[in-house]
């Protein structure tokens, strides 16, 4: 699969570009050591707009990160600590400095994903996620803050309504995604109203595992853990067999496609692959892991690039026929300059300090090896 954009294209290209832009902190103590001052050099801060509001922002912010294997993402969420941050360093480190393994499969089917929105933009996305996008899956935000039960089922509702009249009855599935929001009781409550729609799973109805092991007792929908692996001390213990039917994994959070492939082989049910609401750059991990496992029984949560207004590659890297293509993404100069130029100095100066402390916070000791300045 050839690469996708111009980051080592013709001209100053991407690669100078960004060494260029480190000129201003060369004085910084955080250069000091040699192998943190050659991710610096490679990286690449960068701002993209959402089309709607996902997840409480507008604004998706993070660093690219150039090495001699190609691109890699850093992009933690601001609630994200040092020591957590630093595994979405070592998974950014990973793809620029190091290797994925061998794929398995070209192309990863997704699922489309549908907003904390009002039934009407929900039943417009949907449309728009099968006749554009050739999706038959769609995973449905519920338990937004402020909003009812009774939001979620007319939203809900509305997607299965159009997949039927698309696909015919029973033919598209629905996931909804709760993020720990629900108490053990309003999840009990929320499922069983809910699953009058025909639910796939369930994603994070609760917090914690044993709200988690309650509520899988008393509905009969699926349950999929995510923030419960993802935000582990240590992913790689986590076993779910008595506590959920599925594994969402996420490569960044996980410390690389090599660490999250790991815990997919020890967690003990079948997973599915999602995002954090990555730039196509950091998209194409996802699909590198999915592409790698022995077994995808289920569609992938990559299919969020269609949130994005903009991104640092000219043409989006969204699901065509309801799949993507396995393969490392490149980011297209303009595309990625114009990311860069949403931030100011000072923030874009805040991001290069956050990488050099998830540095020093655990990604050093993880993957450093990699880096030969």
């Amino acid at each position: 699969m050839p690469e996708r954009g111009d980051g080592s294209g013709s001209g100053l290209g991407l690669r100078g570009i960004t060494a260029s832009l480190t000129s201003f902190v060369r004085g910084d103590p955080d250069r000091r050591d040699p192998r943190l001052a050659a991710v610096l050099d490679g990286a690449l801060a960068f701002a993209l707009p959402l089309s709607r509001r996902f997840r409480g922002t507008t604004l998706r912010e993070g660093m690219l990160l150039r090495g001699p294997s190609g691109w890699g993402e850093f992009a933690p969420f601001p609630d994200y600590d040092d020591a957590s941050a630093a595994r979405w360093l070592a998974a950014g480190i990973e793809a620029a400095w190091g290797d994925w393994p061998v794929p398995v499969r070209s192309t990863v089917p997704v699922n489309a994903i549908i907003p904390a929105v009002g039934p009407e933009d929900a039943a417009a996305l949907t449309t728009s996620a099968v006749r554009d996008a050739g999706c038959s899956t769609v995973k449905v935000k519920v338990a937004e803050p402020g909003q009812s039960l009774g939001a979620d089922d007319d939203r809900v509702g509305a997607v299965r309504a159009v997949l039927d009249d698309l696909l015919g009855p029973g033919q598209g599935l629905i996931r909804v995604d709760a993020n720990g929001a629900w108490s053990v009781a309003e999840a009990v409550q929320a499922l069983r109203e809910l699953s009058r729609h025909d639910l796939e799973y369930a994603e994070q109805p609760c917090r914690t595992a044993e709200e988690l092991r309650e509520v899988r007792l008393q509905v009969s929908v699926p349950i999929a853990a995510d923030e419960l692996v993802r935000l582990a001390a240590d992913p790689g213990s986590v076993r779910l067999a008595e506590i959920a039917d599925v594994a969402v994994l996420k490569v960044p959070p996980l410390g690389g496609v090599w660490q999250a492939l790991a815990v997919a082989r020890t967690v003990g049910v079948p997973v599915v692959v999602s995002s954090a609401l990555d730039s196509a750059v950091g998209l194409s991990a996802g699909i590198a892991l999915a592409a790698a496992l022995p077994e995808l029984p289920y569609a992938c949560g990559l299919g969020t690039g269609a949130l994005l207004a903009a991104d640092v590659v000219t043409t989006p890297l969204v699901p065509r026929a309801g799949v993507l293509p396995a393969g490392r993404v490149d980011p297209d100069t303009d595309a990625a300059l114009a990311g860069r130029s949403r931030l100011s100095d000072s923030r874009a100066r805040w991001w290069r300090h956050r990488l050099a402390a998830a540095w020093r916070a655990g990604a050093a000791e993880h993957v450093g090896h990699l880096v030969r300045p």
